[in-house]
């Protein structure tokens, strides 16, 4: 049997004769508890909103996205088209024209980045994203704008009292003698509203593939973008081949993620600023053990001495003060994390706090976070029963 940690366990489960030491081994037990209690809360409550936020923004992203390598446009001959049919794994694939346009409804104006997509566009995503009325009708000048652009040019549905156009620059040189030769027009109709996110709504809207070729002055076969979704996720590598095969250098391909390429590294730095703010607050609460640990050295100094005459060595002496602290930082790391558990358990189960009126505040119960705590605990604690224990001396125990 390990000596030093039978007496160390002996030491955690006895009472002091001197109630201050008591009292502070006390508070140090439950910062830890609060610690780690409160470090797993903050980072399950962070992993649920970064699934609600990515959720929210890629509702409307494909599984794949083919865009032009030069240029904004590219052309689909018939020959990729037969080709990208023959791939198994593609479910469905939408042609796609993105571009920035003038919004124009009555004497108000604003300018809008349109969205012109065929009649392939998934029907889940539309159920998910159309917040109020319908969905265009197929070759038809109607669009559907964002909840925010609605509101802000006050649009409703079917509504004819006054023009609302959209306006696009037309190409050329020399100067400019009126706005028709400025601007090619078209008048549209606004059947529905969508939700997406915050900035979408404020500046998207939808239209059919045929309205933003007329603006653009497009053929049938040039488009900016082809957006996929996929039968199966795990073959989306394999997928990427054979479009960049088809394609060739032409065009970029990107996956959901590397579309929010700047979203994910924003949620993963502020993850990261979270995690190093509250293991600060942890390193804090473990200095409470080192005070502790010190106390109990001076408290149990006879006893140190008896055992030192016993035959303990220095550094068994030491190993005793270590395994104390050791087991106290575990023992309080172990129920915090429990705590922390049954409180994101009951915050999911009963949305105890709300975000919104109808939005409970999102958790999330990842394994990576039970281990991120249990490890930053551990670390701390080895490293705060370290440098407790190397006060003992072989003066101290003379």
């Amino acid at each position: 049997m390990n000596v030093s940690l039978y007496i160390a366990k002996r030491y955690l489960r006895s009472k002091s004769s001197n109630n201050a030491i008591n009292i502070i081994s006390s508070i140090a037990a439950f910062g830890i508890i609060i610690g780690a209690m409160a470090l797993f809360i903050v980072l399950s409550g962070f992993s649920g909103l970064k699934e609600l936020t990515v959720a929210s923004i890629s509702v409307a992203d494909p599984d794949l996205k083919i865009s032009s390598a030069k240029g904004k446009r590219f052309e689909l001959s018939a020959k990729e088209r037969s080709e990208l049919n023959t791939i198994t794994q593609v479910a469905s694939y939408s042609q796609i024209i993105e571009e920035r346009f003038v919004l124009k409804y009555g004497e108000k104006i604003k300018i809008v980045t349109v969205k012109g997509v065929d009649e392939n566009y998934p029907k889940q995503t539309i159920a998910h994203i159309l917040q109020e009325g319908r969905w265009m009708a197929p070759n038809t000048d109607q669009i559907v704008s964002g909840s925010g652009v609605a509101y802000n040019l006050g649009l409703s549905f079917f509504s004819f009292d006054k023009a609302l156009k959209i306006l696009a620059v037309k190409p050329g040189k020399g100067q400019i003698s009126s706005q028709k030769s400025a601007y090619t027009e078209l008048n549209v109709t606004n059947v529905g509203s969508f939700s997406i996110d915050e900035d979408l709504n404020n500046s998207s809207i939808y239209a059919n593939l045929e309205t933003v070729q007329y603006l653009l002055n497009y053929t049938d076969n040039q488009i900016t973008a082809l957006e996929l979704r996929l039968t199966d996720l795990e073959a989306i590598d394999t997928v990427k081949e054979s479009l960049q095969n088809i394609f060739g250098d032409k065009v970029v391909i990107k996956n959901r993620i590397q579309l929010n390429d700047a979203l994910y590294k924003m949620l993963n730095t502020e993850n990261l600023a979270v995690y190093l703010i509250f293991t600060l607050v942890l390193i804090i609460a473990l200095f409470n053990i080192v005070g502790a640990i010190v106390m109990m050295i001076l408290d149990k100094k006879s006893n140190l001495k008896t055992l030192f005459n016993l035959g303990l060595t220095l550094k068994n002496i030491r190993r005793i003060f270590f395994f104390q602290g050791v087991l106290m930082t575990l023992v309080g790391g172990a129920i915090g994390l429990l705590l922390g558990y049954i409180s994101v358990l009951l915050q999911s189960k009963l949305s105890l706090l709300m975000l919104t009126e109808s939005i409970a505040y999102p958790v999330s119960i990842l394994p990576i976070n039970f281990i991120i705590v249990f490890l930053t605990i551990s670390f701390l604690g080895i490293l705060a029963s370290k440098i407790a224990s190397t006060r003992i001396t072989k003066r101290l125990i003379d």
